[in-house]
């Protein structure tokens, strides 16, 4: 169940427009531009702000549930028994009820946490809390033939990127079928809460997450391949490159990443793993 403050009855653009000056061949022009809207997002478990990621407005019921998946606040979606949004003009609140045994394992390792743009660590105070050895993922439940599926995904992906194309300046998460059809995409200023909003949703409908793969218009960053394998997803393909803990994490995972994903090429940074 969500529920809506009173002050914005509304979900949001996930814009807004800017005053703007174009300089273009020596020419300059007054214009309206539009950009991506971040503002702070606090997310409450049984009455506590665990933790304020800077996001974009939208989605942000899923991108609760799908934050407190993959960062294993809850051990499943059904741990979770309600979901009130408050959106304000200039930040928000998302207010999640859980289990008492998820809320016991949380304050046992609770801490304050910041987070950037781009950033999911921020506010660790020890490595052993950064959670990077996942368990290995149970044998593939699909079949992907990459160069066709990747080619799919690859075309497919922008027409689906509405705040992407408005403003220029979001990540996109996309799920796809095998085939590498397109089925949903969600956006975000940063790259992590594209993700979170992706798999909650996913988590929301109770899609199988072991039976498709996830498409991304960003590098592939060593907290995008845990979340991954955390809901084991067996596949996590990207536009630009992994980094060097995104390929061990997946290597230890037995999860299938791929990078520089187009039309006609990829990299797989997993050659020893097969779909």
């Amino acid at each position: 169940m969500v529920a809506m403050s009173e002050e914005i009855s509304i979900e949001r653009a996930g814009f807004v427009e800017r005053a703007i000056v174009r300089h273009r061949a020596g020419q300059s022009t007054d214009a309206i531009d539009r950009v991506a809207e971040e503002i702070p997002v606090a997310l409450v478990f049984n009455g506590i702000s665990h933790v304020v990621m800077m996001a974009t407005p939208r989605d942000l019921e899923a991108f609760a549930y799908g934050f407190a998946l993959t960062e294993g606040v809850v051990a499943s979606a059904g741990a979770i028994f309600d979901c009130e949004v408050f959106l304000r003009p200039d930040s928000a609140e998302v207010s999640l009820s859980i289990a008492q045994e998820d809320f016991v394992r949380l304050k046992d390792r609770r801490r304050q946490l910041t987070g950037r743009t781009g950033c999911g660590v921020c506010g660790i105070d020890s490595i052993d809390m950064l959670d990077l050895q996942p368990a290995a993922l149970p044998p593939s439940l699909i079949q992907v033939d990459l160069p066709a599926a990747l080619a799919r995904a690859s075309s497919g992906l922008r027409e689906h990127q509405a705040l992407m194309q408005e403003t220029g300046g979001v990540h996109a998460a996309a799920w796809c079928t095998p085939d590498g059809d397109i089925v949903h995409v969600f956006e975000d200023v940063g790259r992590h809460n594209g993700l979170d909003k992706l798999i909650g949703h996913l988590a929301l409908h109770a899609v199988d997450m072991r039976r498709g793969f996830v498409f991304l218009s960003s590098r592939g960053s060593y907290e995008l391949a845990r979340k991954a394998a955390r809901m084991q997803i067996p596949l996590l393909a990207t536009i630009s490159a992994p980094s060097s803990l995104a390929i061990s994490i997946a290597t230890q995972a037995r999860m299938k990443l791929v990078g520089f994903c187009r039309q006609d090429a990829f990299v797989d940074y997993t050659p020893g793993i097969t779909l």
